[in-house]
C-alpha cells in the first residue's frame, strides 16, 4: 500500500508549503461541517438522510486536488466533503442541505443529490451504484468529443458487488475510456464489513477481471491520494486506460444518521482507526517538517469555523424554493454533439 505521511523529516517534501496548509484546510473544513451538519440535523433544520465525509477526509481531499480544471467527477450519496473540495461555497452546500434556493441544486437535491457542473461536479447519486454508469458515460462523451479530460467516478465498497460496477468497468477497458474508479473502502457498506459481503476483500484486485490496471493506497494519508489519483488521472488523460483505486479509510459516525455504528463494530476498532485520523495526523507532520506551529493550527480552524458559521446563517437567511417553480429543471435542454464540438473550436 502506498503511503507518505510516516516518512522520515529528514526528506524533503515535492509540494509547497502553501499547497500542504491548503490540503489541511479544506481537510479541516470538511470535518468543522460535517460536525456542524450532524448538529443542524438534531435541530430539525436538515431533513432527510445524511452521509458524512468524517474520518474520509484525507481521500477526498487527496483526489480532488489531483484534478484538473476541465476534469469530473461523480459521487456517490456520500457527497458533501466533494463538493467542498471541488470549490463549491460552503454557503451553497449548506443551502442545499437546508433545501433553500441558494443551494447547489436549489434546493432540489438536498444532502444526497449534490451538484455544480461549472466545476465539474455532476453529483452525488441516491441510488446505491446509481453514479457508476454516469461515469462511464462522461468519459465517454470525453473520448467522443475528443476533449482533453478525464473523470474520476467514487464509489463506495458496497457498490463494487452490483451489476452497473462490472459494466461498466468492463466497458471503460473494452472502449479505452479515460476514468479513474475511485473506491472509498472504509470498511462496511451501511452495517455489513467489506470481508463479510465480498469474496475478495482487496478490492482494487477486481480490476485484473477487465485486464485493467488497479492498486491500493492509503486513504487516511492525503499526500498518498493525491499522488496515485494524480497519476491515473494522467494515465486516463493522456494514454485513455482506465484505473481501479482502492483507497482504504474509515468512517467514524454510523453509516447515516439512523445508524450509531456501534451494533456491528467495537469502540475499540473505532478508537485504533482514530490514531490515523488525517485531521490530526497531518497537522503534526506539517509541524515536523517546520511548516507549520499550533498558532498555524489554530487560525486555520478559527478561519473554518467563521466559514461554517456563515455558511448556516446563509442557509438560514435563504428562501425556500417557490412552488411555481416545481416543475423547472426537470429536463436538459438538448443539444447535437455537433453543435458541443463547434462551440468547444
Amino acid at each position: 500500500m502506498v503511503q507518505r505521511t510516516n516518512e522520515t523529516i529528514d526528506q524533503p517534501l515535492p509540494y509547497p508549503r502553501d499547497r500542504l496548509l491548503e490540503f489541511l484546510e479544506q481537510m479541516v473544513l470538511i470535518r468543522h461541517f460535517e460536525e456542524k451538519t450532524m448538529e443542524m440535523l438534531a435541530r430539525n433544520r436538515i431533513r432527510g438522510y445524511c452521509h458524512w465525509n468524517i474520518g474520509e477526509e484525507a481521500s477526498v481531499v487527496g483526489s480532488v486536488a489531483a484534478m484538473t480544471e476541465q476534469d469530473q467527477i461523480v459521487t456517490s450519496y456520500r457527497d458533501h466533503g466533494f463538493a467542498l473540495a471541488r470549490g463549491t461555497a460552503p454557503g451553497a452546500v449548506m443551502a442545499e442541505l437546508f433545501g433553500k434556493e441558494t443551494g447547489c441544486a436549489g434546493g432540489r437535491g438536498g444532502s444526497m443529490h449534490m451538484v455544480d457542473i461549472a466545476r465539474g461536479f455532476y453529483g452525488g447519486y441516491g441510488i446505491v451504484g446509481g453514479q457508476i454508469p454516469i461515469a462511464a458515460g462522461l468519459a465517454l462523451a470525453a473520448d467522443y468529443l475528443g476533449e482533453d479530460r478525464a473523470v474520476i467516478g467514487v464509489l463506495g465498497d458496497g457498490a463494487t458487488n452490483i451489476g452497473a460496477f462490472h459494466e461498466s468497468l468492463n466497458l471503460s477497458q473494452v472502449w479505452h475510456l479515460p476514468v479513474v474508479w475511485l473506491i472509498t473502502n472504509n470498511q462496511y457498506g451501511m452495517g455489513t464489513s467489506v470481508a463479510e459481503a465480498s469474496a475478495e476483500p482487496d478490492l482494487y484486485k477486481r480490476a485484473c477481471a477487465y485486464r485493467m490496471h488497479g492498486e491500493q493506497v492509503d486513504g487516511m494519508d492525503v499526500l498518498a491520494v493525491y499522488e496515485a489519483t494524480k497519476r491515473l488521472l494522467h494515465r486516463a488523460r493522456v494514454e485513455r486506460e482506465p484505473s481501479v483505486l482502492e483507497a482504504i479509510c474509515y468512517r467514524y459516525p454510523g453509516h447515516s444518521y439512523a445508524d450509531a455504528g456501534k451494533s456491528y463494530r467495537t469502540q475499540d476498532e473505532i478508537d485504533r482507526w482514530k490514531q490515523k485520523d488525517p485531521v490530526r495526523t497531518f497537522p503534526r507532520f506539517l509541524e515536523e517538517h517546520g511548516l507549520m506551529d499550533q498558532a498555524g493550527y489554530e487560525a486555520i480552524q478559527k478561519r473554518v469555523d467563521q466559514q461554517v458559521h456563515e455558511a448556516v446563517d446563509f442557509a438560514e437567511r435563504s428562501p425556500f424554493p417557490s412552488p411555481d417553480s416545481l416543475y423547472e429543471h426537470l429536463y436538459a435542454t438538448p443539444t447535437s454533439a455537433s453543435t458541443r464540438m463547434e462551440q468547444n473550436a
